[in-house]
């Protein structure tokens, strides 16, 4: 039993980071390094880290931080790259010249290509292009940033090439002894981590499907005009929930029988395909075509700086001139070459056994004392203490996405000032990213190795004592609320990766304390850092952005509450039916 002080100070911090994040609306380029430093002295004076403990923990946060910027990396560069080849305006015109009924752009784009774009990129850039490529096509602003962030939701636990699983859980529970734990469970952390992604793709999978629905409905009766009715949701009702199910199968089987890094991209692949088939034969179309109201009726708070239909909205080349669109009129296989030739990279590296141990094995390489250098970067026994960790360069997603982007060139015949403007966009989008994440992960570092320097104290780390307390406070209710600790952390940090960084390590000790089955309690935590991009203020800052309606963020949050609350109840009463009920036994 902690005490109610030990909680308050352990949880200062995160608290710190929640009130600038949220209180404040402070950016995280500001908010995390006062938050880091609010933990190196909570560890220095209260769980007695020596300096070269708290250097050391910092480093390993730093190296994890590398990591996901170099997957964040390859990722925006492999999109800048067919923005500026004209690919991704190809790709686009292929959803949107299938109907002109705005409930069917609405699931293709909003949904379909959205959730593509998460899988292949993540980190905000669903709706920061999505949102204006509707609004390109006559959307309301403020109609297109609702559509293209409930679209993507059910992706976000896989976007980036599985970032948040292969990061977010994977690599905090390879360390602070957790490791240990869950050997003892009978799983190495790989294997275990896959577990934890195919189980939020099953919570994903049945709660998630209606979310095209839900996306549609959500646009028909807020922005439908005076005489708000569902009725025009009804009526593509069977088109919605046949898009919902052909992506949710393909992307539940991905997750729980290939690997965590392409639910996401298989899932909008396959379901987007079978869904475009299906339409382009005649079937699901609806009976009558849905508009917006005359322009004229539109309240001044649908729309910003950006007219609705305007050509070039994005700011970038994602929505392009005419004269590029006549310059690039590529077959749909050439613009989605790079991505099918992404996946075949991916599918390969992972699935060849020779090939996926070669580009991960440490040996290939000098070592240099403590450090190695080569195929695989790693420091152990950093300055001394018992802390190391690796960076795999090759292995992780990030090298394959760019191979990816470079092939590209070719393909498309690039420029060189093409080629220059890609890249030069992706150094320029990932400068605050990389500020953020590396002092956020340095924090959670610091809270989650708190407890293995000398002289710590018995009650255990700071992420022990709050899960602790909190499984002390909530008791057998804990599941209900399990990923709505998940969305709380993503809603502040703006990332489902970060609040699984954060939180993976809290969620998986809470469920130990409780008896719980820890697959279950982390997967919803998985879920739960995907929701909370819902309302994450720089994500819908970014959207908002895009389409000239800054100014609008809270409006845009308010709406979203709706699809939040629908996905955090009914994940929570699953994990409780799974918990208690169904899979009690699962370590």
């Amino acid at each position: 039993m902690v005490t109610t002080v030990e909680t308050l100070i352990a949880a200062l911090p995160l608290v710190i980071a929640g009130v600038l994040l949220v209180g404040f609306l402070w950016p995280a380029t500001r908010a995390m390094p006062i938050a880091w430093i609010s933990a190196l002295i909570v560890g220095f004076f209260v769980w007695n880290m020596p300096p070269d403990w708290l250097a050391a923990a910092s480093i390993v946060g730093a190296m994890t931080a590398i990591e996901i910027l170099w997957i964040v990396f390859g990722a925006l560069l492999l999109l800048y790259t067919l923005m500026e080849a004209g690919a991704f305006e190809r790709i686009n015109r292929g959803f949107a010249t299938v109907s002109d009924d705005r409930r069917v752009q609405i699931v293709l784009i909003g949904f379909f290509l959205a959730t593509f774009i998460e899988g292949a990129a993540g980190f905000g850039t669903p709706a920061a292009v999505v949102a204006p490529l509707m609004l390109g096509l006559g959307f309301p602003a403020l109609a297109a940033v609702v559509a293209a962030i409930i679209g993507h939701i059910i992706a976000v636990t896989y976007g980036a090439v599985g970032t948040p699983i292969v990061v977010g859980i994977r690599d905090p529970l390879s360390s602070a002894g957790f490791g240990e734990a869950i050997g003892a469970g009978g799983y190495t952390v790989t294997e275990y981590s896959n577990q934890v992604a195919a189980w939020a793709a099953t919570y994903h999978s049945l709660v998630g499907f209606v979310m095209p629905l839900f996306a549609v409905g959500m646009v028909v009766y807020f922005f439908g005009g005076e005489d708000r009715s569902l009725k025009p949701a009804w009526e593509v009702a069977p088109l919605c929930l046949f898009a919902g199910i052909a992506f949710a199968v393909p992307y539940w089987l991905s997750a729980w029988f290939i690997t965590a890094e392409f639910p996401s991209l298989i899932g909008s692949m396959v379901g987007g395909a079978i869904t475009v088939t299906a339409l382009r034969m005649g079937y699901l179309v609806p009976d009558s075509e849905w508009d917006f109201p005359p322009r004229e009726e539109w309240p001044d708070h649908w729309v910003g700086t950006i007219e609705p239909g305007q050509r070039g909205v994005s700011g970038n080349s994602a929505v392009t001139d005419g004269g590029r669109s006549a310059r690039s009129e590529m077959s749909l296989l050439k613009a989605w070459s790079p991505y099918v030739l992404l996946v075949v990279l991916l599918v390969v590296t992972r699935a060849i056994p020779q090939i996926s141990s070669a580009i991960s094995n440490p040996a290939f390489g000098v070592d240099l004392g403590n450090v190695t250098l080569g195929i695989v970067v790693g420091w152990q026994e950093i300055l001394g203490t018992s802390l190391g960790n690796t960076i795999g360069w090759v292995s992780v997603p990030g090298f394959w996405l760019m191979i990816s982007a470079i092939l590209a060139i070719p393909i498309f015949g690039m420029s060189g000032n093409q080629v220059k403007a890609a890249w030069a966009e992706t150094f320029r989008k990932i400068v605050a990213p990389f500020i953020a994440l590396v002092f956020v992960i340095a924090m959670v570092q610091v809270m989650l190795n708190s407890g293995l320097s000398p002289g710590a104290p018995e009650a255990g780390s700071m992420i022990v004592v709050l899960a602790t307390a909190t499984a002390d406070l909530l008791g057998p209710a804990y599941p209900f609320v399990a990923s709505l600790i998940g969305a709380l952390g993503a809603a502040m940090a703006g990332s489902n990766t970060v609040s699984n960084i954060t939180f993976s390590g809290f969620q998986f000790e809470a469920a130990q304390q409780l008896g719980l089955p820890t697959q279950i309690i982390v997967g919803a935590q998985a879920v739960g850092g995907a929701i909370g991009n819902l309302v994450a203020v720089h994500n819908v800052v970014a959207a908002v952005a895009t389409v000239g309606l800054v100014g609008q963020e809270g409006r845009v949050m308010r709406l979203n509450l709706i699809p939040l609350a629908y996905y955090a109840f009914m994940v929570g009463i699953l994990t409780m039916l799974f918990s208690y009920v169904l899979f009690p036994g699962l370590f």
